[in-house]
């Protein structure tokens, strides 16, 4: 997301994500953070690739990001640190006479580690992220990082046995609607809706998103 009429608009849809990518190397790239007001009952998602601990935890705290999401090669130990690290940066930020003050940067920073799943794909490999991640998104395995805006076969997610919630993710369009709803996985606990919604890269078509949504939920 990067026009600020057009997230206005996608805020009346509230949705639990609202995702800005963070990696300049996207046709998404948001140099500028839009200066627009999000109710706390959506999460800032802050999208980045092989990062570093101190460029996140800057940008989180800069932007008042609730959540971010790593789409590159981040190791289990980087997510452990990047974790304990937005966590004293929040501290220090919000300290006033020793006291902590409650704030969403406080504890709450969520992580999202993404998988780039094909039919090779072992999903053992999740198991080590389990303790340091929240929530994982499995997407289509492409060339380079991120989304493709393809599909894959996601009767492969029935391999995965963990117990971390994931967003069902991968070229997800408008026609897919009757295959999200027959989607069936107990730790699938939502869908990430992108380039298959877009009018233009990081603008979102809203007239697209509420139809799906409201047959999806229906």
């Amino acid at each position: 997301m990067c026009d600020r009429e057009n997230i206005q608009e996608l805020v009346k849809l509230a949705p639990d994500y609202m995702g800005f990518i963070f990696y300049d190397k996207s046709k998404r790239f948001v140099a500028d953070f839009p200066e627009v007001e999000i109710p706390s009952s959506i999460k800032k998602v802050g999208v980045f690739v092989n990062e570093t601990i101190e460029k996140i935890v800057e940008l989180v705290v800069k932007n008042k990001l609730n959540t971010v999401q790593l789409h590159g090669d981040e190791s289990v130990e980087f997510c452990k640190e990047l974790k304990v690290a937005v966590t004293e940066r929040s501290r220090s930020d919000n300290k006033i006479n020793d006291d902590v003050i409650s704030t969403p940067l406080n504890y709450q920073t969520e992580i999202i580690k993404a998988f780039s799943v094909d039919k090779d794909f072992d999903f053992s490999k999740t198991k080590e992220y389990e303790s340091v991640c929240d929530l994982f998104i499995f997407d289509t395995k492409g060339k380079g990082y991120g989304g493709t805006g393809l599909k894959y076969d996601w009767s492969l997610l029935q391999k995965y046995k963990g117990e971390t919630p994931f967003l069902l993710s991968g070229g997800i369009g408008s026609n897919d609607v009757i295959n999200v709803r027959e989607f069936k996985h107990k730790k699938c606990i939502g869908v990430d809706l992108n380039s298959g919604f877009e009018d233009a890269p990081g603008v979102k078509n809203i007239e697209k998103l509420k139809l799906f949504i409201d047959v999806v939920n229906c």
